[in-house]
Protein backbone atom coordinates (compact mmCIF):
# COMPACT_ATOMS: atom_id res chain seq x y z
CA UNK A 1 0.00 0.00 0.00
CA UNK A 2 2.59 2.51 0.85
CA UNK A 3 4.46 1.64 -2.43
CA UNK A 4 1.31 2.02 -4.36
CA UNK A 5 0.30 5.73 -2.34
CA UNK A 6 4.25 6.88 -3.03
CA UNK A 7 3.78 5.94 -6.89
CA UNK A 8 0.49 7.92 -6.78
CA UNK A 9 2.22 10.54 -5.16
CA UNK A 10 4.95 10.72 -7.49
CA UNK A 11 3.47 10.71 -10.51
CA UNK A 12 1.20 13.44 -9.27
CA UNK A 13 4.26 15.33 -8.66
CA UNK A 14 5.85 14.73 -11.95
CA UNK A 15 2.16 15.78 -13.39
CA UNK A 16 2.02 18.88 -11.59
CA UNK A 17 6.11 20.05 -12.55
CA UNK A 18 5.19 18.95 -16.52
CA UNK A 19 1.88 21.16 -16.02
CA UNK A 20 4.04 23.84 -14.93
CA UNK A 21 7.16 23.09 -17.24
CA UNK A 22 4.67 23.11 -19.98
CA UNK A 23 2.94 26.95 -18.91
CA UNK A 24 6.73 27.78 -18.33
CA UNK A 25 7.65 27.17 -21.78
CA UNK A 26 4.36 28.12 -23.45
CA UNK A 27 5.38 31.89 -21.66
CA UNK A 28 8.87 31.93 -22.35
CA UNK A 29 7.93 31.03 -26.14
CA UNK A 30 5.36 33.73 -25.99
CA UNK A 31 7.87 36.08 -24.74
CA UNK A 32 10.26 34.88 -27.24
CA UNK A 33 8.46 35.37 -29.99
CA UNK A 34 6.70 38.68 -29.36
CA UNK A 35 10.55 40.03 -29.04
CA UNK A 36 11.31 38.86 -32.00
CA UNK A 37 7.95 40.50 -33.53
CA UNK A 38 9.11 43.76 -31.23
CA UNK A 39 12.21 43.84 -32.98
CA UNK A 40 10.48 43.59 -36.62
CA UNK A 41 8.19 46.36 -35.76
CA UNK A 42 10.89 48.85 -34.91
CA UNK A 43 12.46 47.65 -38.16
CA UNK A 44 9.75 48.16 -39.49
CA UNK A 45 8.39 51.83 -38.06
CA UNK A 46 12.04 53.03 -39.16
CA UNK A 47 11.38 51.77 -42.87
CA UNK A 48 8.13 53.72 -43.23
CA UNK A 49 8.90 56.54 -40.89
CA UNK A 50 5.78 55.63 -38.92
CA UNK A 51 5.98 57.46 -35.41
CA UNK A 52 3.63 57.41 -32.30
CA UNK A 53 2.19 59.86 -30.29
CA UNK A 54 3.00 57.78 -26.82
CA UNK A 55 3.74 54.75 -25.50
CA UNK A 56 0.09 53.88 -25.25
CA UNK A 57 -0.45 54.23 -28.60
CA UNK A 58 2.51 52.45 -29.64
CA UNK A 59 1.44 49.55 -27.48
CA UNK A 60 -2.16 49.29 -29.68
CA UNK A 61 -0.35 49.72 -32.79
CA UNK A 62 1.69 46.93 -32.19
CA UNK A 63 -1.15 44.06 -31.16
CA UNK A 64 -2.56 45.14 -34.16
CA UNK A 65 0.35 44.88 -36.08
CA UNK A 66 1.55 41.32 -34.28
CA UNK A 67 -2.13 40.38 -35.14
CA UNK A 68 -1.62 41.27 -39.02
CA UNK A 69 1.66 39.52 -38.97
CA UNK A 70 0.23 36.08 -37.86
CA UNK A 71 -2.32 36.45 -40.56
CA UNK A 72 0.37 36.90 -42.85
CA UNK A 73 2.42 33.93 -41.83
CA UNK A 74 -0.81 31.75 -41.41
CA UNK A 75 -2.11 32.26 -45.20
CA UNK A 76 1.56 31.88 -46.61
CA UNK A 77 2.34 28.62 -44.65
CA UNK A 78 -1.10 27.68 -46.18
CA UNK A 79 -0.73 28.81 -49.77
CA UNK A 80 0.87 25.70 -51.23
CA UNK A 81 -1.81 26.36 -54.44
CA UNK A 82 -1.35 30.16 -54.65
CA UNK A 83 0.39 32.20 -57.57
CA UNK A 84 0.92 35.13 -54.83
CA UNK A 85 1.58 35.27 -51.00
CA UNK A 86 1.34 38.51 -48.65
CA UNK A 87 3.73 40.96 -46.84
CA UNK A 88 3.80 43.90 -44.48
CA UNK A 89 3.20 47.11 -45.94
CA UNK A 90 2.91 50.59 -44.89
CA UNK A 91 -0.46 50.07 -43.90
CA UNK A 92 0.37 46.71 -41.48
CA UNK A 93 -0.30 48.81 -38.25
CA UNK A 94 -3.95 49.48 -38.84
CA UNK A 95 -7.23 47.66 -38.34
CA UNK A 96 -9.18 46.46 -42.00
CA UNK A 97 -11.61 48.66 -40.66
CA UNK A 98 -9.47 51.80 -40.33
CA UNK A 99 -8.31 51.43 -43.93
CA UNK A 100 -11.57 50.72 -45.67
CA UNK A 101 -12.30 54.17 -43.56
CA UNK A 102 -9.12 56.30 -44.64
CA UNK A 103 -8.10 55.08 -47.66
CA UNK A 104 -10.65 53.41 -49.79
CA UNK A 105 -14.03 55.27 -51.06
CA UNK A 106 -15.10 57.58 -54.00
CA UNK A 107 -15.54 61.09 -51.95
CA UNK A 108 -18.17 63.43 -54.11
CA UNK A 109 -18.35 66.96 -53.77
CA UNK A 110 -20.70 69.14 -52.71
CA UNK A 111 -21.61 70.08 -56.11
CA UNK A 112 -23.27 67.77 -58.88
CA UNK A 113 -21.58 66.98 -61.78
CA UNK A 114 -21.91 69.33 -64.55
CA UNK A 115 -24.54 67.58 -67.48
CA UNK A 116 -22.57 67.12 -70.43
CA UNK A 117 -24.23 66.37 -73.92
CA UNK A 118 -23.23 62.59 -74.59
CA UNK A 119 -21.23 61.66 -76.76
CA UNK A 120 -18.45 59.31 -78.27
CA UNK A 121 -16.63 58.54 -81.05
CA UNK A 122 -15.84 54.90 -80.61
CA UNK A 123 -19.62 53.68 -80.34
CA UNK A 124 -19.50 52.15 -83.42
CA UNK A 125 -16.91 50.73 -83.40
CA UNK A 126 -16.70 46.81 -83.95
CA UNK A 127 -13.57 45.50 -85.00
CA UNK A 128 -12.01 45.63 -81.49
CA UNK A 129 -9.85 43.10 -79.50
CA UNK A 130 -11.44 40.76 -77.17
CA UNK A 131 -9.02 42.19 -74.35
CA UNK A 132 -5.98 44.37 -74.31
CA UNK A 133 -3.52 44.93 -71.23
CA UNK A 134 -2.53 48.79 -71.46
CA UNK A 135 0.63 47.61 -69.15
CA UNK A 136 2.26 45.37 -71.90
CA UNK A 137 2.19 47.86 -74.08
CA UNK A 138 4.07 50.44 -71.53
CA UNK A 139 1.26 52.49 -71.23
CA UNK A 140 0.98 52.82 -67.32
CA UNK A 141 2.85 54.08 -65.01
CA UNK A 142 3.64 52.62 -61.68
CA UNK A 143 1.46 52.33 -58.57
CA UNK A 144 1.13 55.29 -56.87
CA UNK A 145 -0.50 55.96 -53.33
CA UNK A 146 -2.68 58.69 -52.81
CA UNK A 147 -2.64 58.32 -48.80
CA UNK A 148 -6.13 59.59 -46.69
CA UNK A 149 -6.53 62.75 -49.08
CA UNK A 150 -9.87 62.25 -51.33
CA UNK A 151 -7.88 62.81 -54.17
CA UNK A 152 -9.05 59.64 -56.32
CA UNK A 153 -10.78 61.78 -58.91
CA UNK A 154 -7.52 63.37 -59.93
CA UNK A 155 -5.22 60.01 -60.09
CA UNK A 156 -8.06 58.70 -62.31
CA UNK A 157 -7.91 61.95 -64.83
CA UNK A 158 -4.11 61.69 -64.83
CA UNK A 159 -4.21 58.15 -65.09
CA UNK A 160 -6.30 58.52 -68.62
CA UNK A 161 -4.01 61.67 -69.57
CA UNK A 162 -1.12 59.70 -68.93
CA UNK A 163 -1.80 56.89 -70.98
CA UNK A 164 -3.34 58.85 -74.00
CA UNK A 165 -0.28 60.63 -74.42
CA UNK A 166 1.74 57.46 -74.33
CA UNK A 167 -0.38 56.07 -76.92
CA UNK A 168 -0.42 59.46 -79.57
CA UNK A 169 3.28 60.34 -78.76
CA UNK A 170 5.00 57.46 -77.49
CA UNK A 171 6.52 58.75 -74.39
CA UNK A 172 5.09 57.70 -70.99
CA UNK A 173 5.68 60.84 -68.35
CA UNK A 174 4.22 60.25 -64.52
CA UNK A 175 1.79 63.52 -64.45
CA UNK A 176 1.09 65.55 -61.40
CA UNK A 177 -2.05 64.92 -59.68
CA UNK A 178 -1.17 67.64 -56.77
CA UNK A 179 -1.66 70.66 -59.22
CA UNK A 180 -5.23 69.09 -60.29
CA UNK A 181 -5.40 68.95 -56.54
CA UNK A 182 -4.16 72.67 -55.45
CA UNK A 183 -5.68 74.45 -59.09
CA UNK A 184 -8.80 72.34 -60.11
CA UNK A 185 -11.33 73.91 -57.88
CA UNK A 186 -12.45 76.92 -59.35
CA UNK A 187 -15.15 74.33 -61.05
CA UNK A 188 -16.50 72.92 -58.41
CA UNK A 189 -14.02 70.17 -57.53
CA UNK A 190 -12.31 70.27 -53.39
CA UNK A 191 -9.13 69.27 -53.29
CA UNK A 192 -8.87 65.99 -50.86
CA UNK A 193 -12.66 66.53 -50.27
CA UNK A 194 -13.34 65.03 -53.46
CA UNK A 195 -13.77 65.91 -57.28
CA UNK A 196 -14.45 65.21 -60.77
CA UNK A 197 -12.76 63.18 -63.56
CA UNK A 198 -14.58 65.72 -66.28
CA UNK A 199 -13.75 69.13 -64.06
CA UNK A 200 -10.29 67.99 -64.10
CA UNK A 201 -10.18 67.17 -67.79
CA UNK A 202 -11.81 70.75 -68.09
CA UNK A 203 -8.92 72.33 -66.18
CA UNK A 204 -6.01 70.52 -67.83
CA UNK A 205 -7.39 71.95 -71.43
CA UNK A 206 -7.96 75.66 -70.03
CA UNK A 207 -4.30 75.39 -68.34
CA UNK A 208 -2.95 74.04 -71.67
CA UNK A 209 -1.44 71.51 -70.27
CA UNK A 210 -0.36 69.47 -67.02
CA UNK A 211 2.98 69.45 -65.18
CA UNK A 212 5.12 66.54 -64.77
CA UNK A 213 4.74 64.52 -61.24
CA UNK A 214 8.72 65.44 -60.80
CA UNK A 215 7.78 69.26 -61.20
CA UNK A 216 4.80 69.00 -59.29
CA UNK A 217 5.15 66.45 -56.99
CA UNK A 218 2.21 65.10 -54.97
CA UNK A 219 1.80 66.29 -51.17
CA UNK A 220 -1.39 64.32 -50.36
CA UNK A 221 -3.14 67.57 -48.94
CA UNK A 222 -4.07 70.73 -50.40
CA UNK A 223 -1.97 73.75 -51.04
CA UNK A 224 -1.82 76.86 -52.91
CA UNK A 225 -2.16 76.49 -56.61
CA UNK A 226 1.80 77.32 -58.22
CA UNK A 227 2.72 76.86 -61.66
CA UNK A 228 5.91 76.04 -61.58
CA UNK A 229 7.17 74.78 -65.02
CA UNK A 230 6.29 74.15 -68.23
CA UNK A 231 3.03 71.62 -69.25
CA UNK A 232 4.69 68.24 -69.33
CA UNK A 233 1.53 66.92 -71.36
CA UNK A 234 -1.68 68.58 -73.29
CA UNK A 235 -5.09 67.26 -74.01
CA UNK A 236 -7.25 69.33 -76.32
CA UNK A 237 -10.56 67.16 -75.70
CA UNK A 238 -12.17 64.22 -73.86
CA UNK A 239 -14.75 62.03 -74.13
CA UNK A 240 -16.90 60.00 -71.51
CA UNK A 241 -17.19 55.97 -72.16
CA UNK A 242 -20.94 55.50 -72.39
CA UNK A 243 -21.78 53.19 -69.00
CA UNK A 244 -22.82 49.96 -69.65
CA UNK A 245 -21.34 50.20 -73.37
CA UNK A 246 -19.49 46.54 -72.26
CA UNK A 247 -22.49 44.93 -72.69
CA UNK A 248 -23.32 46.23 -75.66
Amino acid sequence: MRTMAFTLGTKLIISILMFFWACTYHAMSRTLRETLIADKHEHWMAQYERSYADEAEKQQRFMIFMKNLEFIEEFNNAAANRTYQLGLNQFSDLTTEELINSHTGYMIPDQPKPSKTPSFKYENLIDVATSMDWREKGAVTEIKNQGSCGSCWAFSAVAAVEGAVKIKTGNLIPLSEQQLIDCATDNGNQGCGGGYMDLAFDYIIQNQGLSSETDYPYEGFEGTCERRSSPAAKITRYEDVPANSDKD
